[in-house]
């Protein structure tokens, strides 16, 4: 009797360990967050292959809600207010579904995050509905891919590719009156970000008096700070200050030889032949 169930309890055990096998995903899981604006975007889907299958209007069928990939629902989540398709979404967990067309796809920005079937979507959860014009690439995308691209400070896109086909989606946000309003508080203190608010205003076309005056403060603050008088430099070629600049860039060529920094000494070089 004690043999059977020592034999049982093996032939359970057994079991037990064959349950918990691991093998690869035929859709792989795959999470993107990408740094954007002032704060990211976060991209969580699965990812079938073609597997010598036809996609576009077959397995994929033309005209009928898809969860935009495999296994679970696909999502997008803000940690700031973005704009998409002419509309703001606040700061949150959305669900990414779309509506592929030959001619034409729908993509949809819905509350719902939980959506794996045709069947479990609701149209009135939708936040709002985008139309996307797709387009015919030479080489074939075997795994179905989404990434981030044109990421800038106030926009990018976020690509969808599969087999021949790739659909776009562009997302906003807005930085300017939020940085603004950091530079105004962050003067008030003991210890202003002269020289990132310098470089703000001289990038983004805001007052370059100022920015000028932020630099000249940043480099008594560090007055080996080679960095800062390179884009001091820049500052004041812009504002018409030719010999200044060129004062300017070369004092900052003095700097950067002597901290061994070789890329600022080419940097201002270059600078320099524009000035001529």
């Amino acid at each position: 009797m004690k043999k059977i169930l020592l034999a049982l309890s093996f032939c359970a055990a057994s079991f037990a360990g064959m349950s918990q096998l691991k093998t690869p995903s035929p859709s792989s899981t795959q999470i993107i967050k990408q740094d954007f604006g002032l704060g990211f975007v976060e991209l969580s889907y699965s990812r079938p292959n073609i597997k010598e299958r036809k996609i576009m209007g077959d397995l994929v069928p033309y005209d009928k809600v898809w969860r935009t990939g495999a296994n679970q629902a696909t999502t997008l989540s803000f940690s700031d207010e973005v704009t998409i398709g002419g509309k703001k979404i606040p700061a949150g967990k959305y669900g990414l579904l779309t509506i592929p067309g030959k001619d034409n796809w729908t993509i949809i920005i819905s509350k719902q995050v939980d959506v794996t079937s045709p069947a479990s979507y609701k149209q009135d959860q939708d936040v709002v509905r985008v139309s996307a014009k797709p387009i015919t690439v030479p080489s074939k995308v075997e795994s179905f891919t989404m990434q981030f691209g044109d990421v800038k400070a106030t926009s990018c896109a976020l690509y969808m590719m599969w087999e021949n086909t790739l659909v776009s989606l562009p997302i906003l946000t807005e930085v300017d009156s939020k940085v603004m309003a950091q530079i105004d508080e962050l003067m008030k203190t003991d210890k202003p970000p002269y020289f990132n608010a310098a470089m703000y205003y001289m990038d983004n076309g805001k007052d370059l008096n100022k920015a000028l005056d932020w630099f000249n403060k940043a480099a008594a603050e560090q007055p080996d700070a080679f960095w800062v008088y390179h884009n001091k430099a820049k500052c004041l070629a812009k504002l018409g200050k030719k010999q200044d600049a060129i004062t300017a860039a070369n004092k900052s060529i003095e700097l950067a030889k002597v901290a061994k920094n070789d890329d600022y000494v080419a940097l201002n070089e270059k600078l320099l032949a524009t000035l001529k």
